[in-house]
């Protein structure tokens, strides 16, 4: 069985993805209406990947990153294999 662990502190939060050369960054979605929304992102150094942009994602700063999360009422789940995934702070109960 694998453990979770949810992170909801911004400073636990920046330094578990610092600590795996992650960076933060938005991308900008429309819905099924048309609207635009902040889809929050992590980006993580791999070998394979040097050199090469996520179409549609802008890098930003850790505040504004932070401060979309708490609008959006996300917390990062993350696992002991180091995968994360950004879940609703609803799922802590």
């Amino acid at each position: 069985m694998t453990q979770f662990h949810m992170l909801t502190r911004h400073r636990d939060i920046q330094n578990w993805v610092s600590d795996r050369k992650g960076k933060p960054a938005i991308a900008r979605v429309r819905d099924r209406f048309g609207e635009e929304r902040a889809q929050l992102r992590l980006r993580f150094a791999r070998s394979s990947e040097e050199g090469r942009e996520d179409v549609g994602m802008s890098p930003c700063s850790w505040t504004a990153w932070l401060a979309e999360l708490d609008r959006q009422q996300l917390a990062l789940r993350v696992d002991p294999a180091g995968d994360c995934e950004l879940v609703s702070r609803r799922e802590l109960n």
